[in-house]
């Protein structure tokens, strides 16, 4: 029977449930040191001092390394666009620019000892005016690089060159959004550990989101021939975007364990990675749509700000990413979108599900409400007025991309419907006429999201074993998504083999050739069609074997794949050979090389998955406290491979969106002080925070891969907030709220009540 599309449960996670796991914390390495940080409590200083001479006599204390010691260069820039005078070093050297920056590198026997001699560095830092917003960034009145004369990391424009027509348009509406910092928290925070082998090498354990880019930036940073870095990547604790690279703490521990002559181990406590981890979102957006009395958007104009953080790492990139993405799934003729990134005494920013995208969803929904809002028109039906048909694909979009396949329509009226718009809307209008303390609104998300945007190929290998079974080796590095399953589903439905008889390997670069980043949801399209692709090349040379074996031509043998044999066409009953006869085939020809296929697949470019979300809130508005009561959601990832890993991802992701919308925000003071650095202030809800979603998929198959596949992982941190957000201020609409930036907290909410009512 074939498993295409159905719901196979998870084969990888057996050795996690039973406690066989591989994380980089319980990784053997006999000998092992630990490695922590003394790290700046400045957000911006002049380093006067550094006196390290108490910690290196401290107990179990091996090495104390600071700047002065190392030899290392600055760490390789990820864009060449950067400027110059804007590139990091492993430990702070002259000026520290963030509270979490390390300066002193500590190897000790122990945790314990380790902690234990921090305390003994003594550091003098001359405090220079923090540069904390975006605003006092632009303003360039405090310069953190004066070396670059400027703030300002890199800028651009998609879309429409000189001003839009706003002037033929009968409405414009003006607004500012924030789409506020947040730290992306896995579970497991960003650890590594480095042992050198004799002949000149390293094998660096990694919890990342692919062996071979982390390998490539290690070699780059110590000028090493690849062959020379062997990296391992296991079981990992989460990532969510923010360990795509590996960071300064990571990259100096190859150096660290050379100097010492022994395996070093870096697992640094949740605080530390709460400052030390890349943030993200962080982008001011400021609006202008317009358009006619009758709901047709004419033109969206948005000037974006991103914050990149001290050091620019991929934060950069992401307010591209936001002006790319417009005008999202609406027609809307004049588009543009102008973005720069600035540098500010805050945590550096990355990538973090969705990079760029959530970002787009959130500014397009909220103009659209803002517009239907000013017109006195429903928001679903400026929707419907306004978002491309089925009919129009591929579309060509204002800021250069090209859609591949859609139906925004038929998402959104299956969300409208399975959520009951029109029983809410009554329950609505009923609580006002009543004059309720609890108040009810509905908000929609229609979104769409670029993936597999990522360049690159990606690699996937077949090889049949002695024994009959199969070896799939892949470039892609789950960390959660469930690639062991999808990619044995796809050998299995082409060889007829069972799921237990098919092996994933990831994540080893001395096993897997090559490979690339599990990121911006690529790998089904991408590594899914490689293993695809390799297995029906392998099939097609076992048929050869197998006619041979039958003494028939190749042409004339099919493959059973309901009982994994081959026979002659037109005579299942009579001798086959199974895939067993077919490795013995193999080993008994001398000389033969391994049955083994391999493939490297690019696609035809980016694919466009989409939805529409529909939430159901109710707020109080004594106190201002939102419950969400109902969330639904449409999603389509074009063909779906397993429903209950796609499902999943959206949970998953909506979990993150909500959280966005209600709970979480990275805060700092005016002097760049984290006041939100622990769980206790950084509020992440737990599943008791949230109803049950109700989420439905539909299937566009997009014709960019043989599979059809697009991506999904990141769909519901993209639909999410937006469609939160919407209807928070839609139950408050009546108000005069027109607009709360994200998180939508008691205090905020309550807040812009009262505002509004005065």
């Amino acid at each position: 029977m074939p498993m295409f599309g159905t719901a196979v449960r998870r084969v990888e996670d057996q050795h996690l449930l039973v406690g066989k796991s591989t994380f980089v914390s319980n990784v053997a390495l006999p000998g092992v040191l630990h490695v922590g940080y003394v790290t700046s409590h400045v957000a911006h200083g002049r380093v006067l001092s550094v006196d390290v001479d108490e910690a290196r006599r401290a107990p179990g204390i091996v090495d104390v390394v600071t700047a002065a010691d190392i030899d290392l260069g600055p760490i390789p820039p990820i864009n060449e666009a950067y400027p110059e005078a804007m590139v990091r070093t492993l430990l702070a050297t002259d000026t520290v620019r963030f509270v979490g920056e390390p300066l002193v590198a500590i190897v000790g026997e122990s945790a314990a000892a380790v902690v234990d001699a921090a305390e003994l560095v003594i550091v003098d830092i001359e405090p220079l005016p923090a540069v904390t917003t975006v605003e006092a960034a632009l303003d360039g009145e405090v310069l953190l690089f004066p070396a670059a004369g400027t703030n300002v990391v890199i800028e651009g424009a998609k879309g429409a060159d000189g001003e839009l027509p706003f002037d033929e348009c009968e409405v414009v509406v003006e607004a500012t959004f924030v789409n506020q910092r947040l730290a992306p928290c896995p579970i497991e925070t960003r650890v590594a550990a480095v042992q050198w082998t004799a002949d000149d090498r390293f094998t660096f354990h990694a919890s990342c989101q692919g062996a071979h880019p982390v390998r490539n930036q290690l070699a780059a940073m110590y000028g090493f021939d690849r062959s020379q870095v062997r990296v391992i990547t296991s079981d990992v604790g989460g990532s969510f975007g923010a360990k795509g690279r590996a960071y300064a703490e990571e990259l100096l521990l190859p150096y660290l364990a050379r100097r010492v002559g022994r395996p070093v181990r870096f697992v640094p406590p949740r605080s530390a990675d709460m400052v030390g981890l890349g943030h993200s979102r962080a982008q001011r957006q400021h609006v202008r749509i317009g358009g006619d009395r009758d709901g047709t958007i004419r033109c969206l104009d948005a000037q974006l700000v991103g914050d990149a953080g001290a050091y620019p790492l991929v934060g950069p990139n992401l307010p591209n990413n936001t002006a790319s993405l417009l005008p999202g799934p609406y027609r809307i003729e004049h588009v543009r979108g102008r973005f720069s990134s600035v540098v500010t005494n805050t945590t550096p920013t990355t990538a973090y599900r969705g990079a760029g995208r959530p970002e787009a969803a959130a500014l397009v929904d909220r103009a659209v409400d803002r517009f239907a809002a000013e017109i006195g028109v429903d928001p679903v039906e400026v929707r419907r007025r306004n978002l491309i048909g089925a009919d129009e694909f591929p579309w060509a979009s204002p800021t250069g991309l090209s859609y591949d396949s859609g139906d925004y329509l038929m998402a959104l009226d299956r969300a409208l419907a399975e959520a009951d718009v029109a029983g809410v809307r009554a329950e609505q209008a009923a609580r006002i006429e009543r004059g309720d303390d609890t108040l009810v609104g509905v908000g929609v998300s229609v979104f769409i999201d670029r993936t597999a945007g990522v360049a690159g190929s990606e690699y996937g290998s077949v090889e049949l074993q002695p024994d009959g079974r199969l070896r799939v080796l892949t470039g892609s590095s789950p960390y959660g998504q469930g690639h062991y399953t999808s990619w044995a589903m796809l050998v299995a439905d082409r060889t007829g083999l069972s799921l237990d008889r098919i092996e994933v390997v990831h994540g080893d670069t001395d096993v897997v050739p090559r490979g690339g980043i599990t990121g911006g949801s690529r790998s089904a399209q991408k590594a899914g069609s490689a293993v695809a692709e390799a297995t029906d090349e392998l099939v097609v040379r076992a048929r050869q074997l197998a006619a041979d074996l039958l003494e028939a031509s190749a042409d004339d043998v099919v493959l059973d794949t309901e009982r994994a044999v081959f026979h002659v066409a037109g005579a299942p009953s009579a001798s086959a050979v199974e895939w067993v006869d077919v490795a013995a085939q193999v080993a008994s020809t001398p000389d033969s090389d391994p049955l083994k296929c391999e493939s490297d697949f690019t696609g035809d470019g980016p694919t466009f998955p989409f939805g529409a979300y529909v939430a159901v809130i109710e707020v109080d508005v004594p106190t201002g406290a939102v419950a969400l009561r109902r969330m639904v959601t449409v999603d389509d990832a074009g063909t779906i491979l397993n429903p209950m890993l796609a499902l999943g991802q959206v949970h998953g992701g909506l979990a993150q969106g909500i959280a966005q919308a209600l709970y979480e925000e990275f805060v700092y003071d005016d002097h760049g002080n984290p006041l939100t650095a622990t769980f206790g202030d950084y509020m992440i809800p737990t599943a008791a925070d949230f109803p049950s979603f109700e989420s439905y998929l539909t299937e566009t198959p997009s014709p960019h891969n043989p599979l059809g596949f697009k991506g999904i992982a990141e769909s519901g941190t993209i639909g999410g907030p937006p469609a939160v957000q919407n209807a928070v201020v839609d139950a408050l609409g009546h108000l005069g709220v027109r607009h709360i930036d994200m998180p939508l907290t008691p205090e905020r909410v309550w807040r812009a009540i009262a505002d509004a009512r005065a």
